[in-house]
């Protein structure tokens, strides 16, 4: 089967007690529940940078400039939508002062399937009981926020 590529920016949203921002993704398929970084996929004619800005303000109402790419990772998974993609992730660090998140950017979907963020504390994220994503996200954060 072939797979969708997919480019995508993604953003370690991180609070002023190091903490990173994630959304609680429900699928409507019956697939486990799981936790993920802010971010989505690179519309077209868009760079990376402006898909994390972009990204970054429909998903948390959060204005600020992402910085520049500290991380690439290439990943296969299925979708929220249920397409099989290889997806070219490129991650941004954004610190914040900001702790109120402003849902209303959200589209349909996302309205549907991501209804519970949280911050969490690097040492925290196996108390979410639930997968995570990126897996190796303390090992980002303690690289990130080095």
């Amino acid at each position: 089967m072939s797979r969708t590529p997919r480019p995508a920016a993604r953003i370690l949203l991180v609070d002023g007690e190091d903490r990173v921002l994630l959304f609680r993704f429900t699928p409507e398929d019956g697939r486990p529940p799981f936790w993920c970084t802010v971010g989505g996929a690179v519309d077209p004619g868009e760079s990376y940078e402006e898909a994390a800005r972009r990204e970054l303000h429909e998903e948390t109402g959060i204005v600020a400039d992402p910085g520049p790419e500290i991380f690439r990772r290439e990943v296969d998974f299925l979708t929220i939508e249920g397409v099989e993609v290889t997806a070219d992730e490129r991650y941004f660090l954004v610190r914040t002062d900001t702790r109120e998140i402003d849902p209303s950017g959200h589209t349909e979907l996302e309205r549907r399937v991501m209804q519970r963020w949280r911050w969490v504390a690097p040492a925290d994220l196996a108390t979410l009981g639930e997968r995570y994503f990126p897996e190796d996200l303390p090992q980002m954060l303690e690289e990130a926020l080095r």
